[in-house]
C-alpha cells in the first residue's frame, strides 16, 4: 500500500438527495503512516438494504464511523438525505440509527432504562418513549430482561438492546456495524425481519458483515471494500455476476492461500 498521503480530488458529483439515504464523497483518513480509508465514493439508494464487505483491517468501520459523525475525516463529505454530517452534525444524526462496532453503553442501567434514556436524549415525548420501549423489548425478545443490568446481559443480548436504543426515535437511516455477531439464529431471524419491514416502510439499511452468504440473502445493494477503496458496488446481482458473492469477494480482494506445507495435519 502506498505511503502517501491521501489527497483531496475532485469527486464524481453527489446524486440527488431524494434519491440517496447517504452519499460518501472522497472520505479518505490515515493514521501515522497507514491509510485506513483512501477517498471512497460511495451512493446508498433511498429505501434499500445496503451490504458492506471486505477483510477485516479493509476500512469498513473506519468509513462508517465518519459518515456517521464519529470520526472526522482528514477530507471528503458525507451527507445523510442531504445534510453534510460535519457541517450540521445535530440535523444529520436525527436522520441517523447506529449502532457502531465494539458499542460501549451504560451498562449500569438496565435493558429498559438503557432505551428509555436514548429515546429521552433525543427530545421525545416521554409517553411515546415508554410505549416504544416495550415494543422494541417485545420484538427482540428482551422483555423478560427489562430489568436486568446491561452488565449482566450476554454479548447478543448487549447487541439487541444496542440495537433497540439505535430504533427508539424511528430514523431514516439506519447503519449497523456487525449487528448478528454473537447473536443467536433465532434473534437473528427476527432482528431481519425488523429490518426488512423497516426496509418496506421506506427506511434504509447499511449492514457491515463478514458473513457473504448472510448479505447474499438479506441485502439488495452490496459494495466490496479492500485496502480503503471500494472494488466493486452495485446491486448484489451485478456485483457477484454468475456466480456467489463469496467467489466474487475472493477473486476481487485475493490474498487466498492453500494448505501448501500443512501434510503433517493429514491422517493418512
Amino acid at each position: 500500500m502506498s505511503s502517501q498521503p491521501p489527497q483531496p480530488s475532485e469527486p464524481p458529483p453527489a446524486r440527488q438527495p431524494e434519491a440517496v439515504a447517504l452519499s460518501i464523497r472522497g472520505l479518505a483518513k490515515r493514521f501515522g503512516s497507514k491509510i485506513a480509508v483512501n477517498g471512497i465514493n460511495l451512493d446508498v439508494p433511498t429505501g434499500s438494504f445496503y451490504g458492506l464487505v471486505g477483510p477485516n483491517g479493509a476500512g469498513k468501520t473506519t468509513t462508517l464511523s465518519m459518515a456517521t459523525g464519529l470520526l472526522r475525516p482528514d477530507f471528503g463529505q458525507a451527507l445523510v438525505h442531504g445534510v453534510d454530517v460535519w457541517k450540521n452534525p445535530l440535523q444529520a444524526k436525527k436522520l441517523l440509527g447506529i449502532l457502531p462496532d465494539g458499542v460501549r453503553l451504560f451498562d449500569r442501567l438496565t435493558g429498559e432504562q438503557l432505551v428509555t434514556y436514548a429515546g429521552l436524549l433525543r427530545g421525545m415525548d416521554r409517553d411515546v418513549v415508554s410505549g416504544r420501549v416495550q415494543d422494541l423489548l417485545r420484538a427482540l425478545d428482551l422483555a423478560g430482561d427489562a430489568g436486568t443490568l446491561v452488565v449482566d446481559y450476554s454479548a447478543g443480548m448487549t447487541k439487541k438492546i444496542a440495537l433497540a436504543s439505535a430504533l427508539i426515535h424511528a430514523p431514516r437511516l439506519l447503519v449497523l456495524d456487525e449487528p448478528f455477531e454473537s447473536v443467536d439464529p433465532v434473534s437473528a431471524a427476527n432482528i431481519r425481519d425488523i429490518l426488512k419491514s423497516y426496509v418496506n416502510s421506506g427506511g434504509s439499511v447499511i449492514v457491515s458483515s463478514h458473513v457473504m452468504d448472510l448479505v447474499q440473502r438479506m441485502c439488495d445493494h452490496v459494495a466490496v471494500i479492500a485496502a480503503g477503496t471500494v472494488l466493486a458496488a452495485g446491486t448484489v446481482d451485478e456485483v457477484r455476476g454468475n456466480g456467489s458473492l463469496e467467489d466474487r469477494f475472493v477473486e476481487l480482494v485475493g490474498g487466498r492461500s492453500t494448505a501448501e506445507g500443512l501434510s503433517w495435519l493429514r491422517n493418512s
